[in-house]
């Protein structure tokens, strides 16, 4: 196909007030001729594709939960809770690493092949995980399946973003979210005979090397982003690609209107420190204080601590692990049909109160004013409550928030820091929940959890900007602001 030339603008990441109502007119010109929207069937089967690496950060986040003490028997470190803890924050570790570079890999390979990567060292990493004889070799396993684990996350985020039909954009990123559940289920289901059956364990391991060997087979097929190729100069591709997701009716306009946007300077190498300093500080800042908002939330503290909670009210901590999924999947299940309704920023607002009114039932479980039961009671419904909560906005919609506010330019870098912000803070609370837990008590702990929950209900108010429904170039437009 013939490459095309297109016009951009100069200026380095600011339009002036007269190119922003030009550029403006211009979109809205173009969504006047459309004939209608473009189906939302053409781009769903490469959004199916590309949430197999979500099911895969799901199963591998549960794969050693019912696992673990017999992994522990067999490789000769039983009782040694510094080994087990290797065997957990090891896989986070990779995740840290490989998340802190997944943009620098999207932006030079491209959407597909960072997908494809990704895959490799999970594929590798869960064999030598499911044939290892000691607890080193199940430690690179684990550490090489966590690098595929932090470079998926902030991948499948660009490329559902970039690829999505605005009308359908939030649905299909709440995808993603459905699909980490189906894949920590999947995991904890699995596991389940593991403390029965000698061996299980490498079975469970054998199992997720199948999806992520789709996953590369099927990107081969898969189209790309037409952001990234129209940044690499390659017009004539993006038209090609836009075809396969919009229609052919809607290609002439996606071009324009992508192109009008991009810059003569986007082909500029992006320095770390102009994620943090001038122009984009104010996205960059957003992004990576909601993330760590998230997590401080205490979101993990209440997955690590919820079986504890269920064996006191007498539960199983099979069962307890299956409600805690159910909870996850329904909340994001609902989360998919609200989000292009009600909107990010109000889904946003309303998860982060819920869960801070979540917290509020833990604290009054820990007073001497509840009874056992009751206390027993608030304890377990606030959990499957604050864990519902979390699943209907401050789980799915920060990582789609943020892929739709960071400008073109930025996107995947600033994804991959941003995403590098939450494991560092999920590291620091699962490090120190357990000892501040003994130290200051659960009143205390929780009371700091739902302080910071408030928090981020005002910052969320404050900050966050409305995306849905808008094109990417529209949001964008609305976000450039004068040096």
């Amino acid at each position: 196909m013939r490459e095309r030339q297109y016009k951009r603008t100069t200026s380095k990441g600011q339009l002036t007030g007269l190119d922003r109502v030009e550029t403006l007119e211009y979109l809205h010109n173009f969504a006047g001729k459309e004939s209608g929207k473009p189906s939302w069937r053409l781009s769903l089967p490469h959004i199916l594709v590309a949430t197999v690496s979500s099911f895969l950060f799901g199963y591998h986040l549960g794969v050693v939960n019912e696992t673990l003490e017999s992994i522990a028997l067999d490789l000769g470190f039983n009782g040694s809770t510094l080994a087990e803890g290797l065997v957990v924050s090891t896989c986070l570790g990779g995740a840290f690493i490989g998340s802190l570079f997944s943009g620098w890999i999207a932006d030079g390979i491209g959407r597909r092949r960072a997908f494809q990567l990704c895959a490799v060292p999970m594929i590798i990493g869960a064999s030598i995980s499911a044939t290892t004889g000691s607890l080193y070799g199940m430690l690179l396993g684990r550490f090489l399946v966590g690098t595929g684990m932090g470079i998926g996350p902030p991948v499948v985020s660009l490329y559902v973003t970039e690829i999505s039909p605005a009308f359908v954009r939030g649905t299909y990123g709440s995808f993603t979210q459905i699909a980490t559940c189906i894949g920590l289920i999947g995991a904890l289901s699995i596991g389940i005979p593991a403390k029965e059956i000698d061996g299980w364990w490498r079975v469970c391991f054998w199992v997720s090397a199948f999806p992520a060997a789709i996953l590369a087979f099927l990107m081969e097929f898969s189209a790309e982003s037409p952001h990234w190729l129209l940044k690499k100069g390659r017009g004539g591709d993006a038209e090609a690609e836009f075809e396969k997701l919009l229609g052919g009716l809607h290609v002439k306009s996606a071009i324009a209107e992508l192109s009008k946007l991009e810059r003569g300077d986007e082909v500029d190498a992006i320095k770390l420190s102009d994620l943090f300093f001038g122009h984009y500080f104010r996205v960059v800042f957003t992004g990576s204080s909601l993330f760590a908002l998230q997590q401080l939330s205490g979101i993990n503290a209440v997955f690590y601590f919820s079986s504890t909670v269920f064996r006191g009210a007498g539960v199983p901590p099979d069962l307890a692990n299956i409600c805690i999924g159910i909870a996850n999947l329904s909340g994001s299940i609902i989360a998919m049909i609200l989000m292009d309704k009600l909107g990010r920023k109000v889904l946003l607002l309303g998860s982060f109160l819920g869960m801070a009114v979540s917290m509020g039932l833990q604290v009054m479980a820990a007073t001497s004013f509840a009874s056992e039961s009751g206390a027993l009671y608030l304890s377990v419904g606030g959990i499957l409550l604050f864990v519902l909560t979390f699943s209907l906005g401050a789980g799915p919609v920060p990582s789609i928030l943020l892929a739709e506010i960071f400008p073109s330019r930025i996107r995947a870098k600033a994804m991959a820091v941003c995403m590098a912000v939450q494991w560092v803070i999920n590291f620091f609370v699962g490090l120190f929940f357990l000892r501040l837990l003994e130290q200051i008590g659960p009143q205390i702990l929780y009371t700091i959890f739902a302080t910071f929950c408030l928090i981020a209900v005002a910052f969320v108010k404050r900050n966050v900007v409305e995306t849905k429904g808008k094109s990417l170039q529209e949001i964008e437009i609305a976000l450039l602001t004068p040096e």
